[in-house]
């Protein structure tokens, strides 16, 4: 277990590095304080470039980004993959940022290739003895990206799981067409058939009940980029629903256009907000839209907002 309370994000630190600089031999030890700031608590030391006469300095190394610095910082960050990230950490919950392909949880034929597998892993440190463990509270579909968010304690998950009505969840989705309106309401109902597909019907004795709100953000040629937040969280609700509407989302093999070739589910669970299960704060969590949804629709602006260009 992180030994930070409710709400305190891992990798904070206590104090902040000190910058001392040495005339001996040429060589400086230095603490970039944009990262002292940021509360990554990180020193580094690098020798200062020989300059002579008869040879020019030698370049600078590319920077380090301080998400790969934050990740690679982090107590056990070499036990889980570069492509999941973790966007908060404290004592009793995780929020990452799942890639598109990853499974949240296993099934009958990928046991380990998921993200509950690699954060168990993660808070193990790789010790497979450790009492250590994750909880799911709920979950993505493999071709969808995005937050999941997980706890550290069975307390914390049956909490979350209790409150779960009340947490609200927005989605990215680039689907085909223009929607022909700013804003809009999908209801229906959705059954699973036997092939693990699910579709809408406006029967009501049928299906569980699926309400989703959704908005254009901005349009571009045949595709529209929306923001979407579920109003219920049925399997495959925002795919079945869009696809119903005559929207599909790109990339969608299951319930969308046959011959899409977009590489991915453009799909992405972008904001959650919920109640801490022990500080009782309020948290709203956010991860950047896909940068491959601008290929559809253009450069997308900071948490998904339009823009223009």
């Amino acid at each position: 277990m992180s030994d930070t309370g409710p709400g305190e994000p891992v990798g904070s630190a206590d104090g902040m590095c000190r910058s001392d600089e040495q005339g001996m031999q040429g060589r400086r030890t230095f603490s970039p304080t944009s990262w002292e700031a940021s509360g990554g608590g990180l020193c580094f030391t690098r020798p200062a470039p020989l300059r002579t006469e008869a040879a020019p300095a030698t370049p600078d190394p590319p920077p380090i980004t301080k998400d790969a610095m934050e990740h690679s910082s982090r107590p056990g960050a070499r036990h889980l993959p570069s492509n999941l990230r973790i966007i908060h950490e404290d004592r009793d919950i995780i929020v990452v940022d799942k890639p598109a392909g990853m499974l949240t949880m296993a099934s009958d034929t990928e046991k380990t290739r998921t993200a509950y597998f690699a954060l168990t892993d993660y808070v193990r440190k790789g010790n497979s003895k450790s009492r250590n463990r994750i909880f799911i509270v709920h979950r993505l579909d493999r071709e969808t990206s995005g937050l999941v968010l997980f706890a550290k304690t069975e307390e914390a998950k049956r909490v979350l799981q209790e409150r779960w009505p009340d947490t609200t969840k927005t989605y990215a989705a680039v689907v085909h067409g223009l929607m022909g309106k700013p804003s809009g309401l999908a209801i229906s109902h959705l059954v699973e058939s036997g092939v693990h597909k699910v579709y809408a019907t406006r029967d009501t004795s049928q299906g569980k009940l699926a309400r989703t709100a959704w908005a254009v953000v901005q349009e571009r040629g045949n595709f529209t980029l929306l923001d979407i937040e579920l109003l219920t969280g049925r399997k495959h609700q925002i795919r079945v629903q869009m696809a119903d509407l005559g929207h599909p989302v790109a990339g969608d093999r299951k319930y969308g256009v046959k011959g899409d070739t977009f590489p991915r589910l453009a799909l992405h669970a972008k904001s959650i907000t919920f109640t801490h299960p022990f500080s009782g704060q309020v948290m709203t969590l956010s991860a950047q839209v896909p940068s491959v949804f601008a290929q559809l629709v253009g450069r997308i602006g900071p948490g998904g907002a339009g823009s223009e260009g």
